[in-house]
């Protein structure tokens, strides 16, 4: 017999699934990929999934000489090292020295499809500020994974 279907999801708790960060854990100095937000301890525990949503969003004071903005999610806890999942490519619109910007960024890491593949995965938010010849300043930014 097959499932009844389902109206809602009142009573189901995803709370092992999800994981999140509102840290900042730096901003970018100069031009360099700088780590902004990270995620870590993904449970291994979990039934084997299909992957692991993210998104990201990320405010933030560009420093003089800015000319553009790049925010991508990679694996791992290294700037500019790790897969990259998400990228929003170069983006110029608006940014100027001064400037408080607000950029968002999702993406699916299909190599992380459960088990231990899940567990030994961390997750990165990183900011890069093209031409920045100052330190740029984030005010605000979350991370969130879904195991699915």
């Amino acid at each position: 017999m097959p499932y009844p279907f389902i109206r809602d999801a009142a009573g189901l708790d995803l709370g092992a699934r999800v994981y999140s960060s509102s840290t900042i854990v730096g901003s970018p100095a100069g031009a360099s990929e700088t780590l902004v937000a990270q995620i870590t301890g993904i449970d291994g525990q979990l039934p084997v999934s299909k992957g692991v949503f993210l998104s990201a969003g990320v405010n933030f004071t560009v420093g003089t000489n800015g000319t553009a903005i790049r925010v991508r999610i990679r694996t791992g806890t290294t700037a500019g090292a790790g897969t990259v999942v998400a990228d929003t490519g170069a983006v110029t619109g608006g940014v100027t020295a001064a400037n408080l910007l607000a950029q968002d960024v999702q993406g699916f890491d299909t190599a992380a499809s459960g088990g231990t593949a899940v567990a030994a995965t961390s997750y990165h938010v990183s900011l890069t500020v093209t031409g920045g010849s100052a330190a740029s300043t984030v005010s605000t930014v979350s991370l969130v994974a879904l195991v699915a």
